[in-house]
């Protein structure tokens, strides 16, 4: 099974740059698609980003596109979340998730498509 912890959130101003990282434990994390959705206050969870088993293909929520850039290291069991001219409204806890049955479908953006998730990041964005 594949244990996933997230880190890097904080409190940064509108404009500012964060990268989450979401570390893996497990020999099979190869093998999973994976994820990161947000949750803002008083809010549903929400899609981000998603990326394939070998890092090539990503896809993004059209409210990040072009801003935030989703990768992954399969040697060090690292996923990241660059997220550049962050806004207020990007002000949430941010989860790290995997799908084991990555081979079912792309792109997947629900959460129930996602089976492993982390404890979640909270990143807070001022004005």
């Amino acid at each position: 099974q594949v244990q996933l912890v997230e880190s890097g959130g904080g409190l940064v101003q509108a404009g500012d740059s964060l990268r989450l990282s979401c570390a893996a434990s497990g020999r099979a994390f190869d093998g999973y698609s994976m994820g990161w959705f947000r949750q803002a206050p008083g809010k549903e969870y929400e899609f981000v980003a998603t990326v394939s088993r070998n890092g090539v293909r990503t896809y993004y929520a059209e409210s990040v596109k072009g801003r935030f850039t989703i990768s992954r290291d399969n040697a060090k069991n690292m996923v990241y979340l660059q997220m550049n001219s962050l806004k207020a409204e990007d002000t949430a806890v941010y989860y790290c998730a995997g799908d084991r049955y990555s081979s079912s479908g792309w792109p997947k953006t629900r959460r129930v498509d996602f089976g492993t998730w982390g404890q979640g990041t909270q990143v807070t964005v001022s004005s």
